[in-house]
């Protein structure tokens, strides 16, 4: 099993930064690690992915160029860094990890248990 544990979530203004950080303990074999967000009414969105070496990233289109993920193997932590946010990023942000390199939301196994971002305008 993998314990997730996502903090950073907060309300902010539009334009501002904010990071997250996910915490992994229990089995973190080597996975691919993934931030999703989740907005009311809407289906849960694969934002960004990187590999458990960080050879490897994903950045879907509506994120490219303001987030950015990264992670600290030592401390097992991923960041999702998020500039220029919009009211449009309000939503519950997760981490999830998968057993291998994915960009597929139904193969990440774990998740976290969400941080609200909330971006007013």
């Amino acid at each position: 099993q993998v314990q997730l544990v996502e903090s950073g979530g907060g309300l902010v203004q539009a334009g501002d930064s904010l990071r997250l950080s996910c915490v992994a303990s229990g089995r973190t074999f080597s996975t691919a690690m993934g931030w999703f967000r989740q907005a009311p009414g809407k289906e849960r969105e694969l934002l960004a992915a990187i590999s458990w070496s960080g050879d490897r990233t994903y950045y879907a289109d509506s994120v490219k160029g303001r987030f950015t993920i990264s992670k600290d193997n030592a401390k097992n932590t991923v960041y999702l860094q998020m500039n220029s946010l919009k009211p449009e990023d309000t939503a519950v942000y997760y981490c999830a990890a998968a057993r291998r390199w994915t960009v597929l939301t139904s193969e990440y196994e774990y998740w976290g248990q969400g941080t609200q971002v909330t971006v007013s305008s």
